[in-house]
């Protein structure tokens, strides 16, 4: 008789619990008997299911990316570049501190820890997080050839710049600071665009 996955057993609502144990205490703090405590599962289950703590922290990731920021996709396809910082920011700003998610982000809170991994996981976010940068870049890059931003932006430093407010603001939130603290500095952050907002020449 073959045992592990209870009756019942949903892979993606343990997945979606697996993203909050994660995004709380960091893939180094998060230990197995807190993934399965809050998956609702066994050991075997999630071996069966998952593969190992790696494996899961890795599909957590891309279920986070695919839910939780959504907002990111959407952003990109804001008509002008302004829009599309100014979008993205703000939603991330409103991301980072919903009071039904834990604060701040799991793809930079992740991996802060080093661990005895090798580095692996922080490699592995930072690839993550570096992929939706060149993503932004490409985006900012066609808004140039479009003449939306001037000729002489550099896509890929703007890009870089947004990225930074983006996880800075991620880092402040889970130490605590208030959605409008963030979006305070979003207002600022906005200012140094090439571009200005609606309505401006």
């Amino acid at each position: 008789m073959v045992r592990g996955r209870p009756r019942g057993f949903d892979a993606d609502t343990a997945l979606d619990r697996a993203v909050e144990v994660f995004w709380r205490q960091g893939y180094e703090g998060a230990s197995l008997s807190d993934l399965t405590e809050a998956m609702g599962i066994n050991r075997p289950s999630m071996y069966a299911a998952f593969g190992n703590k790696e494996e899961l922290f890795r599909r957590a990731v891309a279920r986070y990316a695919e839910a939780d920021m959504a907002y990111a996709r959407a952003a990109l396809a804001q008509p002008t570049a302004y829009a599309v910082v100014e979008t993205f920011l703000r939603a991330n700003a409103d991301a980072l501190t919903r009071p039904d998610r834990p604060s701040g982000c799991l793809s930079v809170q992740g991996g802060l820890a080093e661990g005895g991994d090798s580095g692996r996981i922080a490699s592995f976010l930072a690839e993550s997080r570096l992929a939706g940068e060149r993503e932004l870049a490409n985006r900012l890059s066609r808004a140039v050839a479009e003449g939306d931003l001037p000729t002489d932006t550099d896509a890929a430093a703007l890009a870089r710049y947004v990225m930074v407010v983006s996880e800075g603001n991620a880092v402040h939130a889970a130490a605590g600071a208030p959605r409008s603290a963030l979006h305070a500095t979003v207002d600022i952050a906005l200012r140094a665009l090439p571009v200005g907002g609606e309505g401006t020449e």
